[in-house]
């Protein structure tokens, strides 16, 4: 298949992969953010009624996932070796630091993306709060996440740890987002001051959702 052999195949597929995993995003915050309604349980207990619906996604956005890694590292390989040095040097002088090293906030955010899932979906890590545990239920019997969240998000090592990984995420997002326009050809030098603005507003967006919640926690404005 085309996609797969040519380089203008492999970074459609990291565009496509890309804006999926940013639809994601997107969606999860939006759930997150209920936290401060105080809605969350409510939340976990509606999207949980429709267990095959959340498998489903699941089970999507694995190979979304895997594969966009998978693309990224053979790219920035290949690329590698096909461009001489002055060339890259020359390339530097307009490339942006989050551009630069994409590759490496990618690598850093498949570690916290899986420690993340060890977190709040597995529920390894600080096991003593997960919600999933017959003491930590509610008052109306559900899965106490607000619980598991503002307990978890209490301890400062956790809440920096979080706050970091996702100033990675904003860093891989304000560079992935123009590569998507692009990807798909819609760069030029008239377009693009228009999607560098679009992918910084769009990381900025991101990075301060998620991260206020551990912040609000940490500052005591969201408690148990």
């Amino acid at each position: 298949m085309w996609l797969f052999k040519s380089v203008v195949g492999k970074k459609i597929i990291m565009a496509v992969t890309g804006i999926l995993m940013f639809i994601f995003v997107l969606i999860h915050l939006a759930g997150n953010m209920t936290i401060f309604s105080g809605w969350i349980n409510a939340y976990g207990e509606h999207l949980h009624a429709f267990p095959l619906m959340v498998w489903a996604a699941r089970a999507a956005l694995i190979p979304i996932f895997l594969l966009h890694v998978f693309m990224g590292i053979h790219l920035t390989l290949q690329n590698n070796n096909a461009r001489p040095q002055a060339y890259v040097m020359k390339q530097n002088l307009r490339a942006t630091f989050s551009g630069r090293t994409m590759i490496w906030t990618g690598l850093v955010l498949l570690g916290f993306i899986l420690y993340h899932l060890l977190h709040f979906s597995f529920q390894i890590i600080y096991p003593e709060f997960a919600a999933n545990l017959p003491a930590n239920k509610d008052a109306l019997g559900r899965p106490d996440v607000f619980k598991m969240i503002v307990s978890g998000f209490q301890q400062i090592p956790l809440a920096g740890l979080y706050v970091v990984g996702l100033i990675v995420l904003g860093l891989h997002l304000r560079h992935g987002v123009q590569s998507v326009f692009q990807s798909i050809g819609l760069n030029s030098e008239k377009s693009l001051p228009v999607f560098d603005r679009i992918s910084i507003v769009g990381s900025v967006v991101i990075l301060i959702g998620y991260a206020s919640i551990p912040v609000a926690i940490f500052l005591g404005w969201i408690s148990l």
